[in-house]
């Protein structure tokens, strides 16, 4: 900023002043300031001065929150909020930094950047903060550590900084040259001459370059070149500040007189479009200070140096009542800036205070902020108390000084009798995990203990190793474990343990006796396995997607087809949905909303899955819809907006979205009614309920109609009154879904406490109901039902195990009334002599559904915790795969699959099994919708196409596009290769017996894939050879395997075949549904990474041909070497 117009008091500050070494208190300070405020020796004031209790913050509009003191009668000289945490940073004219953390302003840190410049401009990066001052540039961490420190020449005079990208700055002042630095090398990398010296402000948008000159005129420069585009003469005297946004330009700034300068009270407005000033602006202040705030509107603050602040838009006329006034210790704002949530302000005055003004009682510095690391606590100065009662306690706490002498525990050997401590048990998972190799054990190592340390046992007795009784010595039994852990076995998360052969001597049988498949959950953010078995088991939802097909490169509908069809294909194999979730990851919405999961945070644990998988829930419905919308309705029928107008959009809309009105009652009388709808509703508990301890009955379906007809008090915009007003917010259903979808939001305590009391309650009821008739264990009850003949699904005599943590029913049943209301009521199936058959009533507006599944949230510290669902599988399902007409509950478990009792789906120990999901369906939900698949891929897929290299050169094409007099038929062989490239190296750890042990396999990623014709009067000629375009970062090209070189994949400079990785799979989807065989060596391997299941009959594998038992798989080079007498890959070894 120019400070040649502001104030000539400021010059009154003498140098002496500005040290922090000898702080002097300004004899004009208000006294009233300083009051309870405690100072370190260094004169820095230690906390923040909070405002009166009594202010009250309106939300929308703008009240002062917290004043803090930086440096005691110093001048702020800039401030600036932290771009990446929740924090605020302040620099003063005696070169020393400060920053204060969250709306309440706590000091973080505080450290001298220059010893005698003041500090002119700060910016945040993601590593640390740079600091602007005359001739320096410093880089430091926000704990004050320097980074680097980078001098400038000492004739410069720096004013200004902008960041062009993550590592590049420019760097301007009064000289007549902007400096462009690279942050990586610190390094000049450019001097860019500017014809107009001084240049003070520097702001960029995508178009252009903005300098503003000491001179009062606005230049705009080209962003590679740096050139002058144009130029905006803005005042005659000096400019004080100017901001951009959108197609504005507003300036403020100082106008020549007689008399001097003189601050001009119009503010110059400019149209970039047509590059021309449009009507000025006449404020109410003097302005030193403005910023666009885009909330709603593209509104301007102006802030005079005298502590005023004007709010007015850009385009229109300025309103004295939107004045307010910032009440700043010394005589001067110094310093102005606003967040990049646009919730606060900061103004920095002349006597070395800052405060903070926001427009709500708990506001956020930025949008996404990351967490913020604090330096832990100093043990040195004051050691803890030490309770010698604990035996557990570290003696190295205990601070022993250095001596010669003798100590006292130095007993004399006559006094002393050696007394060997007890070895503690063998950890029980040491045993169960043991691999003998000869008389010695390997086992890994379990990690429940700190390395190198043992706990101290003083008071040793049978009692304390009673725990480690039940461990049985022998490999027999060890799998369970009861005693030490209470999720059963099944529950567990299940892990792939990889060998030199990698997966294909792994058991996947062992973990699933079903034909169902199962999904692999060692690919990053697998977290969603469970609720894509969900979907997928919802037999509309299976038939739409697989019938689904766009032309988006990244359709997660399409996506989730191609996983569809290969879990129907599989017979009991486990399946990947890598190129599913490839796709998720590049969908912007998903980084988002924190969707996607970063590789430690997801082996750790730290996320929050039960919060993560109903983000994730909504997320799928709500993408798919739209991806549904977009191939059904044209684009100039579509809603501007990003919600759905109808359910009729898209059959997903259908067979989800529940249409309702949204009803607000203002309390003048006025009622606005808008119609909306919803994929899916989130559980709303009562108030107060898990401080009632008298256990209150709750039935599930009375919470779930609270929650669909939510009522709440809020503060909405009424119309009439023409402000804001308390108003009451009614749902009132019109249009029930045939899929109801429901968020069980159990994210802390309370809402467990509640699930946990509500299950108490239903239990002690059905105890009472059901009275001497209960069993005490599930194998006597299904024993009476089998001898009394009833079937498996009438529950004649329930057992103790059966009622207990059960508060969900199978069934509920909805009544949609006349006046819009909604009856839900817990339906059971004898309810029918009752109320007559669900089918017949759906006429009345009378509508039953059942539990289809369930997601929930294991509890396990061990592992981090995990997702599993229990899924009713269908009658269809089972005829496909089993060829049996029934339904069953299963447990999905990433590859774990078992058959389960229905009460155990509904049964929630909260101490471990938490519910996250519920899905209920209309009965008899299939026999509306059209559940008929055709391919959608057809056979133009093979057809030539464009590349998506720029540089192809078509005289170096390597292959023939298929004719159409070639089509592939039923049986045709079809040569197949595939390479490949590495997008994240192995994980492994060696084992101390030397062995190497796999921890996470690589990551690969198909980079090329070709097929050769195998009959024909081309036989031998390639009709396919794409090399596939990847976003994504490559670690390793393997080169010397692959013949991959960088480049090949970039579309911009690559002069292969590039296209897409959907549009080569379609083709050889095409080819494995039209029934063709596929001829190649390891094409297991290459079926895996592409993401492709095929049927056995079609696959003629050399590697299987050639493989005698017991013995080791042939390379290719070999096999080419003994039959074809030819060298392999002689080309690729010579690059």
């Amino acid at each position: 900023m120019n400070f040649e117009g502001l104030d000539p008091g400021l010059a009154e500050y003498a140098p002496t002043m500005h040290s922090a070494l000898d702080p002097v208190l300004d004899a004009h300070l208000n006294p009233s300031l300083l009051q309870n405020v405690e100072l370190d020796p260094e004169g820095v004031a230690l906390e923040a001065l909070p405002v009166q209790e009594s202010v009250h913050i309106m939300e929308g509009v703008y009240s002062e929150l917290h004043s803090v003191v930086a440096d005691v009668g110093v001048p702020v000289s800039v401030s600036h909020f932290d771009l990446h945490e929740e924090m605020l940073w302040v620099g003063s004219h005696g070169g020393h930094a400060t920053s204060f953390f969250g709306p309440a302003l706590e000091r973080y840190s505080s450290f001298q950047v220059n010893g005698s410049d003041d500090i002119r401009q700060i910016q945040s990066l993601e590593n640390g903060i740079l600091f602007l001052t005359k001739n320096n540039l410093k880089y430091m961490a926000r704990g004050g550590l320097i980074i680097f420190d980078y001098l400038l020449e000492e004739s410069e005079d720096m004013h200004s900084l902008l960041l062009t990208d993550s590592s590049t700055l420019l760097i301007g002042g009064l000289q007549n040259h902007i400096l462009e630095i690279d942050l990586n090398t610190v390094q000049e990398t450019q001097k860019y001459a500017v014809e107009i010296p001084g240049v003070t402000i520097m702001r960029q948008t995508n178009r252009f370059f903005f300098c503003g000159h000491t001179s009062g005129k606005v230049s705009l420069r080209d962003l590679r070149s740096f050139k002058a585009e144009h130029e905006f003469d803005a005042f005659s005297g000096s400019l004080s500040d100017f901001d951009v946004h959108g197609n504005l330009l507003a300036a403020c700034g100082f106008s020549s007189r007689l008399t001097g300068l003189a601050c001009d009270r119009f503010l110059k407005v400019y149209d970039l479009r047509m590059m021309r000033a449009i009507t000025p602006l006449q404020v109410h202040v003097d302005p030193a200070f403005l910023r666009f705030i885009p909330t709603y509107t593209s509104r301007l603050a102006i802030i005079s140096q005298s502590g005023q602040c004007q709010f007015c838009e850009p385009t229109g006329l300025a309103n004295p009542a939107d004045i307010f006034h910032v009440n700043p210790v010394g005589p001067l704002l110094m310093t102005f800036d606003v967040s990049a949530s646009k919730q606060a302000l900061a103004f920095g005055d002349s006597e070395g205070c800052v405060h903070l003004w926001t427009d709500s009682p708990e506001p956020s510095f930025n949008p996404y902020s990351r967490e913020t690391e604090f330096a832990l606590p100093c043990l040195v100065d004051s050691l803890p108390p030490l309770d010698w009662s604990q035996d557990l306690l570290p003696l190295s706490l205990i601070p022993v000084p250095l001596t010669t002498d003798t100590l006292l525990s130095d007993w004399p050997a006559a006094n002393s009798a050696p007394a060997p401590r007890r070895a503690p048990p063998v950890d029980a998972e040491i045993l169960r995990t043991m691999k003998k190799v000869g008389f010695i054990g390997y086992a890994p190592n379990p990690r429940t203990r700190l390395r190198n340390q043992i706990p101290y046992r003083l008071k040793e007795s049978d009692s304390e190793f009673d725990s480690f009784s039940q461990v049985t010595e022998s490999p027999i039994g060890r799998e369970e474990e009861p005693h030490l852990h209470m999720v059963s076995k099944k529950y567990r998360k299940v892990t792939i343990k990889y060998s030199k052969l990698g997966l294909e001597d792994f058991d996947f049988k062992h973990y699933n006796k079903t034909l169902f498949a199962g999904l692999e959950p060692h690919i990053p953010n697998a977290y969603c396995n469970c609720m894509i078995q969900v979907l997928y088991f919802l037999e509309p939802v299976r038939c739409l997607i697989q019938n689904h097909l766009c032309q988006k490169e990244f359709c997660l509908a399409c996506e989730l087809g191609f996983l569809f069809h290969m879990l129907d294909l599989s017979r009991g194999d486990p399946c990947q949905g890598s190129n599913f979730l490839r796709a998720f990851r590049t969908i912007p919405e998903a980084s988002a909303l924190g969707l996607i999961l970063a590789d430690s945070d997801e082996a750790s644990g730290k996320g929050n899955l039960a919060r993560l998988i109903q983000r994730w829930n909504r997320f799928i419905l709500t993408q798919l819809h739209q991806d549904m919308q977009e191939l059904e309705v044209p684009q100039a029928y579509r809603g501007a907006g990003g919600s759905f107008c109808s359910s009729g959009d898209s059959v997903i809309g259908q067979l989800f979205s529940c249409e309702m009105e949204n009803c607000s009652l203002c309390r003048c009388g006025s009622e606005t009614v808008r119609a909306s709808s919803t994929l899916l509703f989130t559980l709303s508990y009562p108030e107060g309920s898990n401080c009632d301890k008298t256990g209150k009955n709750y039935d599930f379906a009375q919470v779930l109609k609270r929650s669909i007809c939510l009522e709440q008090n809020t503060q909405a915009w009424c119309d009439n009154c023409e402000k804001y007003q308390p108003t009451i917010q009614t749902r009132n259903i019109c249009h029930l879904p045939d899929i109801l979808v429901i968020n069980c939001e159990v994210n802390s305590s309370k809402e467990a406490d509640f699930w946990r009391m509500q299950a108490e309650v239903a239990f002690k009821m059905s105890v009472k109901k059901y009275g001497g008739e209960i069993t005490k264990n599930r194998e006597f009850a299904l024993a009476d039902r089998k001898e009394l003949g009833s079937p498996e699904g009438v529950l004649l005599c329930p057992s103790i195990e059966e009622l207990k943590d059960i508060w969900l029913p199978f069934s509920i049943r909805m009544k949609m009334t006349k006046n819009k209301g909604l009856d839900v009521c817990n339906w059971i199936d004898g309810d029918e002599v009752q109320w007559g058959p669900a089918r017949a009533e759906e006429e009345h507006g009378v509508y039953v559904y059942d539990l289809m599944a369930t997601v929930v949230h294991i509890l396990d510290s061990r592992t981090g915790g995990s997702l599993v669902a229990h899924i009713k599988v269908g009658e269809t399902y089972h005829q496909r795969k089993e060829g049996v007409t029934h339904q069953q509950w299963y447990l999905f478990n990433d590859f774990l699959i078992e058959p389960i009792d229905k009460h155990e789906a509904v049964q929630f120990d909260m101490n471990w099994k938490v519910p996250a999901i519920l899905y209920y369906v209309k009965r008899n939900l299939n026999s509306r919708y059209n559940l008929n698949i055709k391919n959608p891929i057809e056979a133009s897929v093979l057809m030539a196409e464009a590349s998506l290299a720029r540089k192809q050169r078509k005289t170096h094409t390597t292959f023939i596009p298929l004719m159409l007099n070639e089509m592939p038929q039923v049986g045709d062989l079809v040569g197949l290769d595939a390479e490949f490239v590495t997008l994240n190296e192995e994980e492994a750890e060696l084992r101390s017996d030397g062995t190497k042990s796999t921890i996470k396999p690589s990551q690969m990623s198909v980079a090329r894939i070709t097929c050769v014709r195998g009959q024909g009067p081309n036989e031998g000629i390639p009709f396919i050879d794409d090399y596939i375009s990847t976003q994504e970062q490559v670690v390793d090209y393997l080169t010397q395997y692959s013949g991959i070189k960088p480049g090949d994949l970039d579309a911009k400079i690559s002069s292969k075949h590039l296209t897409t990785l959907k549009s080569t799979y379609l083709k050889l989807r095409f080819l494995i549904d039209i029934g063709v065989k596929f001829v190649g060596h390891g094409l297991q391997k290459d079926f895996r990474v592409i993401n492709l299941m095929v049927p056995k009959d079609q696959v003629l594998d050399t590697v299987y041909l050639f493989h005698m038992p017991r013995k080791r798989m042939i390379s290719l080079r070999f096999l080419a070497w003994y039959f074809l007498d030819a060298a392999v890959f002689p080309s690729v070894l010579a690059l």
